[in-house]
């Protein structure tokens, strides 16, 4: 007997696109536009699975999931939402939905969500909800919603994560998010740079001391374990943690005890480890300087935070962000430019989220008008000065000479080189403007489709990730 789906979507277009790729497979659709209409088919038949979309004509379909729920408790839901934030992710897996997919979404991914929604009747208890809506992560790209994602998939466990980025992505603030959305929330945070503690006194600082253990030490001294007993324990940079505090970090992690330096008493510690690094750990432990099972242990979870060069569609509203904080730490409300916000949008920012977050602040101390634009940019900030904006020169032979001065490649590949550097933004470009439509890019390319294909395969570009919401 075919599975029976009811899908609640006022756009019409999304709606006849989900509809026959469910079809295909063999599910019975029930369409209808409104809470109303959802609620009313619920209380005439029974479904083995919801799809709904959050903003609807006469409400919102994730807030009135508690009538739906009084319905049919066990329905399995599926949450669509054009609302790519962490807020949103988030209010679906409080309201306990089976799935949460941002548009625009994957079609084989929703049918594979539907297909393993539609055996499967959920009992689990929603998670308690968060105070206030403030996030501690801001944007909507497509390289977020993966971590979004993946942060609402551990807020109901105690699974050890591991958060890798380059510095400055905001990897605190994704163990900030897990702790403060999850079930641990009113249990203590202790975050540890364990780079910044001297290699002799890491042990100490994790698991304490007892009265004279060592040469300074006067008096019993709680390590970080012990308080963060019932809370979270965020390790960052752990991959410059020396060899032997590894040894007994392992230790802790698989036995769920601690001994103090100089203690004889084993002391048993609840806590939930996330842990973050900014190295590529895999030739440390080749190289026997991050032990292997440690690295398993900690990596249960990894959640990967993309760098903001990969993500410059979120500049704007995290800039928009970061005058806001500015105003509220007391320093003059300020505004941007649109044009001023596309120079931003072109800069290397090596130092990702947290320099664009020190440029916002220095941009509104130091503006000398309520509006920075162009001009108050680059008085503040130097047209060339440091991160200055990579295409600061317009013609091709300045841009050819800015990529040469940060490009060596090998002799004999200059052309090539310089030619698959200039091809990819040009396709990017072209997708972008086409809305990730492959056969209206070759167009205004004027290239052949197959040709477009193929330079994407070899060039690997995702034109999915251009795809406009449906």
């Amino acid at each position: 007997m075919s599975s029976k789906i009811l899908l609640v979507e006022d756009d019409r277009s999304i709606a006849t696109v989900i509809t026959a790729a469910l079809e295909d497979e063999g599910f019975v659709l029930h369409h209808c536009e409104s809470i109303a209409a959802r609620d009313r088919l619920l209380s005439e038949h029974s479904f083995d699975t919801m799809l709904t979309d959050v903003m609807l004509g006469d409400g919102d379909g994730i807030a009135s999931l508690d009538s739906a729920r009084a319905i049919d408790p066990d329905m399995p839901v599926i949450v669509i939402s054009a609302q790519n934030t962490l807020d949103t992710a988030v209010r679906a897996s409080e309201h306990d939905a089976f799935e949460y997919l941002p548009k625009p979404f994957d079609l084989d991914e929703l049918v594979r969500a539907v297909r393993q929604a539609a055996g499967q009747r959920s009992g689990a208890e929603p998670l308690p909800v968060s105070e206030g809506d403030g996030m501690p992560l801001v944007g909507r790209s497509p390289a977020m919603q993966g971590v979004y994602r993946m942060i609402t998939r551990v807020l109901r466990n105690d699974l050890t994560v591991l958060v890798t980025g380059e510095s400055g992505t905001g990897k605190e603030l994704v163990a900030e998010a897990i702790h403060q959305l999850g079930a641990r929330k009113s249990g203590p945070f202790v975050a540890v740079n364990t780079a910044a503690i001297p290699s002799e006194l890491i042990e100490s600082e994790l698991f304490g001391h007892e009265k004279g253990a060592f040469t300074g030490a006067v008096a019993q001294t709680i390590g970080k374990f012990e308080q963060a007993n019932g809370g979270t324990l965020f390790l960052d940079e752990i991959g410059d943690m020396p060899a032997e505090a590894q040894t007994r970090l392992l230790r802790a992690l698989q036995s769920g005890r601690i001994r103090r330096v100089g203690g004889r008493q084993e002391i048993a510690v609840d806590v939930r480890i996330i842990a973050a690094t900014n190295r590529d750990l895999a030739p440390m432990i080749a190289e026997g300087r991050f032990r292997e099972d440690l690295f398993y242990r900690l990596n249960v979870v990894p959640i990967e935070l993309p760098p903001l060069r990969e993500r410059r569609e979120d500049i704007e509203v995290l800039t928009q962000h970061f005058f806001g904080q500015a105003a509220e730490d007391g320093l003059p409300r300020r505004q941007i430019s649109r044009e001023a916000l596309d120079i931003l949008a072109l800069r290397r920012w090596r130092g990702n989220v947290r320099e664009l977050r020190n440029v916002v602040y220095r941009l509104a101390l130091l503006a000398r008008e309520d509006v920075v634009d162009i001009d108050g940019l680059n008085e503040i900030l130097g047209p060339e000065g440091e991160g200055a904006p990579e295409q600061r020169k317009r013609d091709f032979e300045g841009a050819l000479q800015l990529w040469l001065a940060d490009n060596h490649p090998a002799p004999g590949a200059l052309y090539y080189s310089a030619l698959a550097a200039f091809e990819k933004p040009l396709m990017e470009y072209a997708l972008a403007q086409t809305g990730g439509n492959q056969l209206r890019a070759s167009k205004l390319l004027g290239i052949n489709r197959n040709t477009l294909r193929k330079r994407l395969s070899e060039l690997a570009i995702n034109a999915d990730r251009f795809t406009r919401p449906l």
